[in-house]
């Protein structure tokens, strides 16, 4: 998520001391898939770091959220989620070397900027504009391999400056404007307390049913749906499925893991959770990967991939809030906790996708960390087979 490079390299710095026993979590399953007795297994293939702050066609790559593989060239895109502060908002492609014994080399293979409307770039933000941008994640469109891609938008920390919705939007492959996918409307960021709150709107989007749905998620709960996670309880956030033109086919509350540890009181910075990726099952359309980030000052990272379905849970999009409601939440299963995959680091993973099926009968998944251009952060690829 795009937040102060501050706090990013003061988490970055502690990322290590991560030891704690993760949170039991909110929701378990009978049945998480379609059948299944279990949730899918996860083990470690590989990893590899891409050099800080590499340059690239007269690019800084870095703050890279989102992470896609295109079926028609075989290349991989990732979102930067530079706010155009170092360049203007863009996307890279690459090609990975990646196989059951681990990630060889990525290669950057090109970069392009997203525009606006009138074709222009977007700009940095400057007070009172109202035309910055948030990107965070990229997926590639089924159908015909453009993109579509996600920003968070933005609440003002104070009254004055001018709201930016959040959006998802869809782009050509060189970065042209191509539409824009109409949102429910408890996505929208008001005033009035109502909507995603600062930082904590849309980073997560996924295809299903061949490219027919549009799943999203909100990274935190929805003002009106309650607090932020603590150490005591999690919290549901909104998973809304969607079709192509925008119709609503049905939104659902996921059950967000409560903190693992207390935050230390020292630091100028809170805990920071949610959901920063979901990726859905090919051949299953109502389940999901889920992605859960938490990053505690004094412990570090938690990075946790969950086993996730709708079925059984309530449609939730006529409830105006779900605070102290009775709601089935979609159920779910830890898949693995990245403190037990013998990674060399944990950082602040926040894209994935599926790459191609492994000989070995595995699913081959592709993860990316966000360095938000700290330096005491790190771009790390992670491949997982997935069983």
């Amino acid at each position: 998520m795009s937040s102060s490079l501050t706090r990013r390299a003061c988490a970055a710095a502690l990322l290590l001391a991560s030891t704690l026993t993760p949170a039991v979590a909110a929701a378990q399953p009978d049945d998480p898939g379609q059948g299944a007795g279990r949730a899918v297994q996860a083990r470690l293939l590989g990893e590899k770091t891409v050099p800080h702050k590499l340059a690239y066609q007269d690019t800084t790559v870095g703050g890279l959220s989102g992470i896609d593989r295109n079926p028609c060239t075989g290349e991989y895109v990732f979102i930067s989620d530079d706010r155009s502060y170092l360049q203007p908002a863009r996307f890279y492609t690459a090609r990975l070397d990646v196989d059951a014994k681990g990630v060889h080399a990525v290669d950057f293979t090109g970069t392009h900027s997203f525009l606006q409307p009138d074709g222009s770039v977007y700009p940095a933000p400057t007070l009172g504009d109202g035309k910055a941008v948030d990107p965070e994640e990229i997926r590639v469109d089924p159908r015909d391999c453009t993109y579509w891609w996600a920003q968070e938008g933005d609440r003002p920390k104070v009254a004055g400056p001018p709201v930016l919705q959040p959006s998802i939007q869809h782009a050509s492959t060189t970065g042209g404007h191509l539409g824009q996918l109409p949102l429910p409307a408890n996505y929208e960021i008001t005033m009035e307390e109502r909507g995603p709150r600062r930082n904590q709107a849309i980073e997560a989007i996924t295809f299903g049913s061949k490219g027919k749905v549009v799943t999203s998620a909100i990274e935190g709960p929805l003002l009106q749906d309650g607090p932020e996670p603590d150490v005591n309880n999690g919290a549901l956030v909104r998973v809304t499925q969607q079709n192509r033109d925008g119709r609503v086919l049905g939104q659902f509350a996921y059950p967000l893991e409560k903190i693992f540890a207390e935050n230390d009181p020292d630091s100028p910075w809170g805990p920071d959770t949610g959901v920063p990726s979901i990726l859905a099952f090919p051949d299953q359309p109502n389940r999901y990967l889920v992605l859960e980030r938490t990053w505690v000052a004094g412990a570090g990272y938690k990075v946790r991939l969950f086993d996730a379905t709708t079925r059984g849970a309530t449609d939730v999009r006529e409830r105006e809030s779900l605070a102290g409601r009775s709601v089935t939440p979609m159920s779910k299963k830890l898949v693995a906790d990245f403190d037990t995959l013998g990674l060399s680091a944990i950082d602040n993973t926040e894209g994935m996708t599926w790459g191609p099926d492994l000989p070995s009968g595995e699913r081959l998944l592709i993860l990316v960390s966000d360095d938000n251009f700290a330096q005491e952060a790190i771009t790390q690829i992670v491949a997982l087979g997935i069983r």
